[in-house]
């Protein structure tokens, strides 16, 4: 169960949102791709942990679908999410962090309210990097950095 602080209260508005939240998680775990998606809007975002990772629905879709069907895409469970309602009651934003197999990652990301209904329309996740492991990090990783920047930096 997730620990939910709220930023500012509005008429139970959160639950909803940390229920599609929750649900939205759960149905990755239990492979359940009709549930999973159906609770995006259909132009939603879904960054990764790649850099390379900027997919739009149907492309996000196509991506996750062969992790769906072998039983179990992934696993995230919220231990700490802040939730943010605008005062129009259709937009609210949200940071989490997540029990994953990668171990601890933050999720953040915006719902819209489409027909009434909260759906995810963008989402960012990342991996939670202690702040004195940050160079070890860097280190790991920079050869590939390079070679992504330097092919970003061509188009």
């Amino acid at each position: 169960m997730a620990f939910l602080l709220i930023g500012n209260c509005v008429n139970g508005q959160e639950k909803q949102v940390d229920s599609i939240l929750n649900t939205w998680h759960l149905a990755a775990s239990e492979a359940d791709f009709d549930t999973y998606f159906s609770l995006m809007a259909p132009n939603a975002i879904f960054i990764g942990t790649d850099a390379t990772e900027n997919w739009e629905l149907e492309e996000f879709k196509a991506y996750s679908k062969p992790h769906f069907d072998k039983g179990k895409a992934w696993s995230f469970t919220a231990v700490e999410r802040h939730i943010f309602i605008n005062q129009a009651k259709d937009m609210a934003w949200f940071d989490e962090l997540l029990d994953t197999q990668m171990k601890l990652c933050r999720g953040s990301g915006v719902l819209k309210k489409i027909d009434g209904k909260w759906r995810i329309a963008h989402y960012v996740l990342s991996i939670a990097v202690p702040n004195e492991k940050v160079g070890q990090l860097i280190e790991l990783k920079k050869g590939n950095d390079s070679l992504l920047l330097e092919k970003l930096k061509q188009r």
